[in-house]
This record gives structure tokens, sequence and C-alpha cells, in this order.
């Protein structure tokens, strides 16, 4: 058992680093006045910074959640550590060397646990590095990283490494250091094999990951060689130093600029904050084989102080794996006060094969406020739904609010709410923010829809009503666009020679009601209502027989003696209801158009805005001929 630290030695440490500098090395810190600074507690989560720090007292306290004390109490809590521990690691940093009241000086082994896996971790990396350099096996290595862009300077200042193909480099290495075999298992360096401890990581490239402090936590193994059949990325299992949902590659090389800057670069790999250093934009950082999380949030947050100027801006690549990320870190996305962002290259080149094809300042120029992560996600919804229809846009409306009542800022959110309303080409823009302002008061509320009744649809929808059974879908008949196609399906079987040719122009898609257009579509494979002018009767039987099943045969036969509205029956009574029904079907249409240019104009092709604005006109022009002309006009 290690000895009591003397206490001198505590003391030359707590003097000999200052609290400011080792607090700053998590969290941003800015002047408070009265010689203190201030920054965002990393002990809970704030909007507002109530952390201070007194560099002259050397003490820290949070007015939010109460925690305080010394540089060394700061250490143990924000790193987990047992106060040997925490006295160990600022000693290592000061260069001081520490005495213990049962003997001696500290030999190695009697440092903390953590301490020790940090030490295995930082003896690895620089081993790892060597290999890189100077190794004939790690040829493979070097060649991959030049095949990137990438020259042994590059790996020299991330700490790139070569890990060897044999089973135990490492393994008998770190022994040689004084590392027990339990110390090299529980720091994720080794693993149990057949004889004992053998390498985790063989053949491979390895990456240091380093925690905000810059200590090696863990690592980062890229494939080399086809013969490995493990995955292609291999990283440290989950260990008392590393966890992977609280690291983010690249933050220990990026943290001072993004302070500096309130800007953060989210990549997807090594190799793409590699890339982005190199190209200048010195802010990118990247997640460790796991989605971007709360977590990460956190670290970025105590860096980017919340401001609300700050941006967040994540490069995933173009593809589908690519987009199922962007759409997960939206989901985080109010966690931040920061603006956020997502830049993808027109090609779905990631940042390292952008900067090989194209060079430093195409990487710089991606990194650039591109896209909302917002409306990029909301695209992504909407895009699954058919917007021509008024079902789609529902529908579509019906996912995409929800995602909108959650931007906290209440003039965000209108204004996203506008957007939305064009992207889905829905023309009532106030329904739509009506429609947020409802999702986030109930939210607000802890209610939902369930508790407040079933959401309204964008767009108006018929009812329906009970009928018997056997006798079809329901209608309502009092809807005179229900009412007006009845009849003219009455006429189209009852009095065929007064509709004809016309009504076999008409497209079931002119008939609102599926029965009505199941029945339409049953009369043209019956030869259309002109075949029904020569022969009444058989033209029915025909009708009938083209039905494709008893529900549509029942409406045939209910349409066929059900009398026509209209005492008098005759050629301008039959023409008056053909206009009614195409009229609509052309307002309809209009509809359609209208909303789709609204969409273009939010961000289309000028071409194809070009082309549904003169369709617009040639529907517009009909529409009138129809008003004003009648059924001459059909």
């Amino acid at each position: 058992m290690a000895g009591r630290i003397n206490d001198e030695d505590v003391k030359a440490v707590r003097d000999a680093v200052p609290i400011d500098a080792v607090v700053s090395e998590y969290l941003q810190l800015r002047n408070a006045g009265g010689g203190n600074l201030k920054g965002l507690c990393p002990f809970h989560d704030e909007k507002s910074p109530s952390f201070q720090v007194s560099p002259s007292k050397g003490l820290f306290h949070c007015f939010g959640c109460q925690e305080g004390g010394d540089t060394l109490t700061f250490v143990m809590k924000v790193d987990h550590l047992s106060f040997s521990e925490a006295v160990e690691r600022l000693a290592a940093q000061a260069g001081i060397t520490l005495r213990y009241e049962e003997g001696g000086y500290n030999p190695s082994h009697q440092r903390g646990e953590r301490i020790r896996l940090v030490e295995a971790h930082k003896i690895a990396a620089q081993w790892y590095a060597e290999q890189l350099a100077t190794s004939p096996e790690a040829e493979t290595g070097r060649i991959f990283l030049a095949e990137r862009g990438f020259d042994q300077a590059a790996a020299v200042h991330f700490g790139v490494g070569y890990s060897p193909q044999g089973w135990d480099h490492l393994t008998r290495y770190l022994r040689g250091k004084g590392f027990t075999d339990k110390e090299l298992t529980l720091s994720g360096l080794s693993q149990e094999g057949r004889r004992g401890p053998i390498d985790r990581f063989r053949g491979r490239l390895m990456w240091p990951i380093r925690d905000i402090g810059g200590e090696v936590v863990g690592f980062g193994a890229r494939k080399l060689y086809e013969a490995d059949n493990g995955p292609k990325y291999l990283n440290t299992p989950e260990t008392a130093i590393y966890k992977k949902s609280q690291v983010l590659y690249g933050i220990d090389l990026a943290k001072q600029n993004i302070a500096k800057t309130s800007r953060a670069v989210v990549v997807e790999g090594y190799t793409d904050v590699m890339a982005c250093h190199l190209a200048g934009v010195t802010t990118a950082i990247a997640t460790c084989g796991t989605a971007f999380g709360g977590d990460h949030i956190k670290i970025l947050r105590r860096l980017l102080m919340d401001n609300g100027s700050a941006r967040v801006i994540f490069t995933f690549d173009g593809d589908a794996a690519g987009q199922k990320a962007a759409l997960r870190a939206f989901e985080d996305d109010q966690k931040f006060a920061a603006e956020t962002y997502i830049a993808i290259a027109p090609d779905g080149m990631d940042p390292c094969d952008l900067r090989l094809a194209k060079g430093d300042e195409a990487v710089a120029d991606l990194t650039e406020p591109r896209t909302p992560l917002f409306e990029f996600a909301l695209r992504q919804i909407v895009g699954r739904y058919d917007l021509d229809t008024p079902a789609g846009r529902a529908a579509a409306l019906d996912e995409a609010a929800p995602i909108v009542a959650r931007i906290k800022n209440s003039g965000a959110q209108h204004e996203v709410a506008v957007q939305l309303a064009g992207m889905l080409g829905i023309l009532d823009t106030q329904f739509v923010v009506r429609r947020v302002a409802q999702l986030a008061r109930w939210a607000r509320e802890g209610k939902g829809p369930q508790q407040q009744g079933r959401s309204r649809p964008a767009e108006p929808q018929w009812t329906e009503a009970p009928r018997p059974a056997g006798s079809g879908p329901a209608l309502t008949l009092r809807n005179p666009v229900h009412a007006a196609e009845r009849e003219l399906l009455k006429l189209a079987l009852q009095r065929p020679e007064l509709v004809s040719p016309a009504f076999d122009a008409y497209g079931t898609d002119e008939f609102t009601a599926p029965p009505y257009a199941a029945v339409r579509q049953a009369v043209a494979e019956a030869g259309g209502a002109e075949y029904g002018v020569p022969d009444a009767q058989e033209y029915l039987v025909r009708v009938r027989e083209a039905a494709p099943d008893d529900t549509v045969r029942a409406m045939v036969t209910e349409l066929a003696v059900e009398p026509i509205l209209r005492r008098t029956v005759d050629e301008t009574y039959a023409g008056t209801v053909l206009v009614q029904i195409r009229r609509r079907a052309v307002e309809r249409r209009i509809r359609d158009i209208q909303s789709q240019l609204a969409r273009l104009a939010a961000g289309g092709d000028p071409a194809q805005l070009a082309a549904v604005q003169n369709e617009l006109w040639v529907l517009q022009q009909y529409d009138q001929a129809l008003r004003v002309r009648g059924a001459e006009a059909l």
C-alpha cells in the first residue's frame, strides 16, 4: 500500500500549478471582475456562467450547484480521481517528485490506478509513434498515411503510431517498464490470451485519443492488412479512464481555438480531423466510435460558453449513414445555445478525400456554415412524402411540426414554421405557425395530442359517416364535391347520351371519393359512356361485370337506379355538372402547382420553376374559359 503523501509536497503542488491554468483546460474562462474569472460549470448544466475562479486565492466556486474547493478538489471532481491521484497528476505536470510518509520517494507501483493507466497509455503512445517512424514493418502504415496526404510531420503532430503484428510486443515492453499484467488488462492495451496477456492492437495504424486535459486515455486503431479479420476501426474498450461517449478526438488540439473563435467543426473520423487541422480548420474534432451525443455537447458547451453567436458545424458524409448521423445530432440540437449547421460536399466526399482531390481551400470552404441543421433535418423528413397530394403534405406536417415545436427560441420557432410552410407548399402559412405553437404549448404543459385530440390535417378532408355493412365506403353527401361527383356518375350510367363523349375524357383522379373513382374506372373498362348510347341495358351489364368487387358492383347498381336530382334532365344540366367536376379538378391542380411553386421558390431548379409557372398559366386560362364558356370549353 502507498503511504500518505508528504504535506510539504502537497503544498508545493498547490503552489506550483495555478488554478486558472488547470480549470481552463476544461472550460473557457472570462473576466468576471474583481480579479475573478467565470465560466460554465462543468459539474451541472447551466445556461449562464455561475462558476467562478479566484486565481489569487487558488479557489473555485459555483453559485449554481455550490461545488467549490481548491485546485486539487477541482481535478478530483472533474476527473473522478482520489486525492492522491489528483496530487500525483498535478505533480507530474509540475515536475515535482513526491515523497511518501511510509518510506522514500514514490515508486511507480505506489501510484493510484488511474495514474498508472494514464502513464501506461502515455508510454504506449510514444512506443507506437517510434514504431511508425523507424520500423521497417510500419512501411504499410506510412504508405497509408502518404496516400491520404499526411507526411511524417503530420504523423508526429497528431501522435500517430503503428502497432506491430506480433502477439505481445507492447505487452512485453510495458512489463519491462514495471506494469503488471493486471494493469495492462485493465488499461485495455492488452487482452487475455491462451497463455497470458497479449496485445489488443496488432498490425494497425494507431491514433492516440486524448482527454481535454491532453492525457492519452485510449486509441483508435485502423486495419491495414487483408488478413486482419477484425473491424475496420477498433477502439479501446470502456475502461476506468476511457468512456467513448465522453471523449472527442482532437479536443486537446482544438480546445483553445474553439474557445477563441466560438466555433467547432464536428467531423466523422481521425483522418478527417487531421485533414481539417492541416487545412487550417483547427477547431475540428470527431467522436470515437460512437454517435455524437449529450456528453459530447457538454464538453463543447463549456468551451463555447453558450454564446448565442457560436457555431457548431457538422460535416457528415453525404451517404445514407451520414444523413442518419446528422438526424441523430439534430435530436440534441436544442441542448446547444450555439447555432448548428451541416456541411456536405456536393460530391459527398469527406474532408480527407476532399483535401486530396481539391486542396486545403476546399476543406476550409466546406466547413463554412451552409445549411442550418434544423433545415437539413426538416428536408430529410419532408423528402419522404409526396408533397403533390394533400394527404402527403398533411403527413409531412404531422412529422415535421413537432421538430419545429422543440425550438426553444420563440422567434426562431416562428421563422422556421414559416419556412416549413414553404417547404411543404402549404399556402396557409399561419395554419402551420399555429400548429407549431400549439405543439410547443402542449410540450411546455406536459400534454400531447392524445390529451388534446387528434392533430388537424394540413388541408381540409371530407368526413365519413357510418353506412350499413356491405354498402361500401362511407361518404358525406352534404359535401358538394361528393354530391356533384355522384350526380355525374348517375348521368353517365342512366343518361350516357347526355354526357358523351366528354365524360369519357375524364380521368379517375377527377373523382375525389375513392368509391366514385372505382365506378368511373369500371365505366372506362366497359367501353366508356359512349358505349351505352346505343344499348343502355347491355352497357350497365358490362359496367357491373367490370367492377372489381361486390362493393363497387353494388355502388354501380345504386347509382344506376337512384333518381337524378334535377327534374328536367337535359344537355344543359349535364353540361353544368360536367363543368362543375372539371373546374374543381382544375382548381385542385392549380393549388398543387402553387404549392410546388412555393417549394421551388424556397430553393429549386430555375428551369423547373419556369416550367411549373407556365403550366400554372395554362391551367388558369383553361379555368377562365370554363367559367365563361361552360361546356363549350370542355
